[in-house]
């Protein structure tokens, strides 16, 4: 079992378990929003909502750590038609962390493939059709389920949320799913989930090595945080993590990165992932998929949401992605689920 640190007590953040459902957006409900399904996603659909003026307002504080509970309440927010620059959205990237109360050494990942271009740097990373990240390990006709994950899980110092934006796309398809770990963890059997409080799991980004040395690039070295170093893409992750925004429980395992549970023999933990990949993938009722337009973006928390792309077209498709980093991921048994925690039947 991997207990909390002393100092990531939710108690002290944020969004905690206290909060009820019709205080989490906050600050942030005089903007026009629905809620996409009833576990994951919202959606500020108005494009005069504009990210970027949330950054200057005189409450600009208020504003973006009301962003990130919500993104660690939801899943997935989504922003319609965003004006959003390089540079407002590296800066978005690094506030919704550090107000969110994410570790002083905690920076922008740089993620172990990304270019260093003069007009990005390392800390965007170009989520493109054309190859790069997005596809390495992409293999053609297989099931598109295969493509679930949540981002950088191979890291010592995870990620705590992502943001993209779309400003390239085909005429159809391209769309992007998220689910819940949340709910994907409530759904399963109590005596199924208290197994799984007690064990780790190996996550590995060892097609990002592969794809390093096919194409002669070098490892980018740290990448965010002092723990990220190093050539050897591997982390062990509880299995059952508890986001320290909301206090919930989260299923903590993706089909992308997690290899093997450490506790089990290889035939157990093979059964037991396969299970619970199918367990994210095939659920979709706490799902939501989402018809991208040109410059809209999304923000999700990789503590508590997994998300697969869907390659379902021929045209060219791309994007920015920032990806900040969080905390060590641990598990508090006194945390609890979303459904317990918010009173949900």
């Amino acid at each position: 079992m991997v207990a909390a640190p002393a100092s990531d007590s939710s108690s002290s953040r944020p969004g905690s378990p206290s909060v009820s459902p019709s205080k989490i957006i906050g600050s942030l409900a005089q903007f026009p929003h629905y809620d996409c399904e009833p576990h994951i996603g919202t959606h500020f659909d108005d494009p005069s909502t504009q990210i970027s003026a949330l950054l200057k307002a005189d409450n600009s504080d208020e504003l973006i750590r009301d962003l990130a509970t919500l993104v660690s309440h939801r899943g997935v927010v989504f922003f319609s038609s965003q004006d959003l620059n390089t540079e407002e959205q590296l800066e978005l990237g690094r506030r919704l962390g550090k107000l969110s109360g994410n570790p002083k050494t905690s920076d922008l990942h740089k993620h172990p493939v990304s270019e260093d271009t003069p007009e990005l740097g390392k800390d965007v990373s170009v989520i493109s059709s054309m190859g790069g990240i997005a596809k390495a390990g992409y293999v053609e006709k297989v099931r598109a389920s295969d493509g679930w994950h949540a981002d950088i899980t191979f890291e010592q110092i995870p990620s705590d949320y992502s943001i993209l934006k779309m400003h390239t796309l085909p005429p159809v398809g391209g769309d992007t799913l998220w689910a819940s770990g949340y709910e994907a963890y409530d759904k399963l059997s109590p005596a199924f989930g208290k197994f799984l409080e007690g064990l780790t799991a190996l996550h590995s980004g060892q097609i990002f090595t592969e794809y390093a040395k096919q194409f002669d690039l070098k490892i980018n070295d740290p990448r965010g945080s002092p723990e990220n170093t190093g050539t050897d893409l591997t982390a062990v992750h509880p299995v059952i993590r508890t986001n320290p925004v909301t206090g919930f429980k989260s299923l903590f395992v993706n089909k992308g990165f997690t290899k093997r549970i450490v506790e089990l023999t290889p035939d157990e933990s093979d059964d037991v992932l396969q299970y619970l990949f199918r367990h994210v993938a095939e659920n979709h009722d706490f799902q939501v998929r989402y018809r991208w337009k040109l410059n809209d973006i999304a923000i999700w928390d990789n503590r508590s949401a997994f998300h697969s792309a869907t390659h379902d077209y021929n045209a060219f498709r791309q994007g920015n992605r920032v990806v900040s980093i969080g905390e060590k991921p641990y598990f508090d048994p006194n945390s609890k689920s979303r459904r317990e925690a918010l009173g949900i039947l």
